[in-house]
């Protein structure tokens, strides 16, 4: 439901060109029409027609008697055509346009194709969490793992300190990881929580047993136990731009490499607090180094450094925000990106 309610907005807008600040730029080497096959995303057909992808809902336009309009199937085919002089993309459901008649056609909403690569971001819709500096060590914890054991698996018994009779029955388990900071002040946002079970609550009290019915990691004593999140989680995406400029920087990134590219998952130092939502696009600025004026020097001059001018490095797109910092997913990198880069409404 929510993929279809977001995309159907997303597919479903028509935006005039002409009351934006600025005119929406196909790319000189966009083509006139094109197929859609399994596997596309709608950023990548976006980037076949835009200079800049993520303006694709600026100029959608899907033809009223199609039905589902507000989803994308393979074998669907989008033609680039003009109103007034202003590009527009046209959706034909199946290659062509469908008619009205009476009759019914089921076609199951999993085949139609994603906003983005949506394997690049499953594993961060839900876990990990951001949570506020004193949330874990106020949190309930593992005291201890049934049968003696020192490490708990898939299936395995802990017990938890405490848990109370009105407490809801769905807990996850988690582990404290590293904190994130503000990019410029060294503020802390919050800490990391790194998912590490699920559980099934047996039984309340001080200790609770609760039953371990996935893991990722073997839980320990010390673990701290957090309710099952009730966020809503976005999966269908419409990118676009705050309505006031928001600056910040790339304070993490997963999967501990130095230089981060193409479709890899950020960490900036912005959250709702700051404006930021689903769905937000920002340009990434590579910082520009400070290097010395090594010709001023030998001159006799005055010599000192001098900061080289920031140049784009990419586009990002946060996909799931907290309170003080959002993850956000890599959509372009033109050059290398790296941590304390700055990321700005484009």
């Amino acid at each position: 439901m929510i993929f279809r309610k977001i995309a159907g907005v997303c597919l479903g807008l028509i935006v005039s060109v002409s009351v934006l600040a600025d005119e929406v730029v196909l790319k000189a080497s966009h083509p006139d029409r094109y197929v859609v096959v399994k596997g596309d995303t709608l950023w990548d057909i976006s980037d076949r027609f835009l200079r800049d992808a993520w303006r694709w809902p600026d100029i959608w336009e899907v033809n009223q008697q199609i039905e589902n309009p507000h989803l994308i199937y393979p074998g669907d085919l989008l033609e680039l055509t003009y109103v007034d002089g202003k590009p527009r993309l046209r959706l034909h459901r199946g290659s062509r346009d469908l008619k009205l008649s009476p009759r019914v056609r089921a076609t199951p909403i999993g085949q139609a194709i994603p906003t983005i690569p949506t394997d690049a971001i499953k594993q961060f819709l839900t876990k990990p969490r951001v949570v506020g500096v004193n949330e874990l060590q106020l949190a309930p914890y593992v005291v201890g793992i049934a049968d003696e054991h020192v490490l708990g698996g898939v299936g395995d018994r802990v017990y938890v300190r405490s848990i109370g009779e009105r407490s809801q029955k769905g807990y996850t388990i988690f582990r404290p990881g590293g904190a994130y900071e503000d990019g410029q002040t060294g503020e802390v946002l919050g800490f990391e929580a790194i998912y590490i079970a699920d559980t099934a609550l047996e039984r309340t009290g001080d200790p609770a047993t609760l039953l371990l019915t996935k893991t990722a990691q073997e839980v320990t004593a010390g673990d701290r136990l957090l309710p099952i999140s009730e966020e809503i989680i976005e999966q269908g995406f419409m990118p676009h731009t705050a309505a006031d400029p928001i600056e910040g920087r790339i304070i993490s990134v997963f999967g501990g490499v130095s230089q981060i590219g193409q479709y890899q998952v950020i960490v900036i130092d912005r959250g709702i607090v700051d404006g930021v939502e689903v769905g937000h696009v920002f340009d990434i600025l590579q910082r520009g180094a400070v290097v010395r004026d090594m010709v001023s020097t030998s001159a006799g001059g005055a010599g000192g450094t001098v900061k080289l001018p920031n140049e784009k490095a990419g586009l990002m797109m946060v996909f799931r925000a907290f309170d003080r910092v959002s993850f956000a997913l890599v959509l372009k990198a033109t050059r290398a990106i790296h941590l304390q880069d700055i990321v700005k409404s484009p």
